[in-house]
Formats: C-alpha cells, structure tokens, sequence
C-alpha cells in the first residue's frame, strides 16, 4: 500500500549506496514501490537508475525521468503523479535520512487510521546554527499563518493519496513544498512525527538544504519568506 517518491539530482556519487537501501527496503516491504525519480539530472543519474531497475526485476522499482529540473518540488510531484499505492510519501537521495524510516512512519500511520494525517521526521543531532535557522523559520510560518509549525523540512514525509488529490492543484515546483505540506495538514488534520537521524552527506553536492553554500540559502530563506506571506494572504 506504499509508494516512496525518491527525488534525484545529480546524486550519480550516492547513488550505489542508495540502491543498497532500496534493496533493503523492499526486502522489508515488498509490497511498497519505490520510485525513483531522474529530476532534471546532467550527469549519469538516470543511466545508474535504468541498470538498477534492469538488475533488479523482482523489486518494485519505478523510474520517473524530468527531462528539464524545474525545481526541488517539481520533481518530488512528478514521483507523485505516477505512485500506484494509496499512501505516498518521499525522502532524499542524498541519504542524510534513513530509507528506513519511512518503515516506522508506515507503522504510525497505518495505527492512526486517518487520511486526514501527516507523518513527518524529527531531526536530531543537528549542527546547532541549522536547528536555529530551521526554527526561526518554523516560527516566522507559525506566526503568520497561525499554524504551529515545526521541523519543517525533515523527512521522511507520508500521507494518503487522497490527502494529496485534495492539495496538488496548489502546491509549489521549488523548496517550499514541505512547507505548503505541513500547512495543509494542520488544517485538515495532523501531523504525527518520528525522531530521526539526520547526518552529513558523504557523497555529492548539497542543492539547498544541509552543506549548501550561503549565497543558496539566503535565496531559499527569501523564497520561503515570500511563500508565507502568500499562503497567509490567502489564508
């Protein structure tokens, strides 16, 4: 009953690591799929996809491929639209969180029984400048949109496709989409949170979340800022 969108770009250095996890992971749950999705990649992202998929018959494997990136969001939603199962979710390619976490979040959600949740991750043994930017955010998003709000860009995230049937006419193509989905959970229902692991990259370029130069984070924090004033505004 699970499909789990993983998000890729430029990730060719991590990709053999992930794989063992999707291996693992479907090992695990092989009744859930996973979908990878090729978001906009330059290097050989989406060759390393197709031959896992090729070595890897009896996996539910899924390959997405986004000829042109048009955003963080962009991708994450291309892995959405094609999902086969009724309870969605996505994490990183970038392994800085588990695969295996979204097994826990499974098991939170499916004991909830409400299609009207979120289960999300609870970053711990974070760098402590990142958990002070992460939750200046969360309360600049709270206040404005007087929604309580928090970790909002930890993954794993999970919810029911009819949850997402309900939202997708409005959500954003770039980094805002976590934030877009936590607020629309808090108002037609919950969110539910696992702790999880969150450690460095080993591998690859951050795009704009832990590890991204300066210069990629203050254009991030000056999207999500005006974001938040427009779902305030609409609010």
């Amino acid at each position: 009953m699970l499909s789990v969108i993983i998000p890729c770009y430029n990730e060719e250095s991590n990709l053999e690591m992930l794989f063992a996890k999707v291996i693992t992971f479907l090992t695990k749950m092989p009744e859930a799929e996973v979908v990878l999705v090729n978001n906009g990649s330059t290097d050989s992202s989406l060759t390393k996809m197709n031959t896992f998929k090729l070595e890897n018959p009896l996996l539910d494997i899924r390959i997405c491929s986004v000829k042109v990136n048009e955003g963080y969001g962009f991708g994450i939603l291309s892995g959405l639209n094609v999902a086969k199962n009724e309870i969605l979710a996505w994490t990183h390619a970038d392994l800085q969180t588990d695969l295996m976490d979204c097994i826990r979040a499974y098991q939170v959600f499916e004991k909830e029984n409400n299609q009207n949740i979120l289960v999300k991750g609870f970053r711990k043994e974070r760098k402590l400048s990142e958990v002070i930017l992460s939750y200046g955010m969360a309360l600049l998003a709270s206040a404005k949109l007087k929604k309580w709000l928090t970790e909002i860009n930890a993954q794993p995230k999970m919810f029911h496709k009819s949850f997402y049937d309900s939202i997708k006419k409005g959500a954003p193509k770039d980094f805002s989409l976590d934030l877009y989905f936590c607020y629309e959970a808090k108002k037609k229902g919950q969110i539910l949170t696992i702790p999880v692991k969150f450690i460095p990259r080993i591998a690859g370029e951050a795009k704009g979340g832990s590890g991204s130069s300066l210069k990629t984070k203050v254009k991030i924090v000056k999207r999500t800022l005006k974001f938040i004033k427009e779902l305030g505004n609409k609010a």
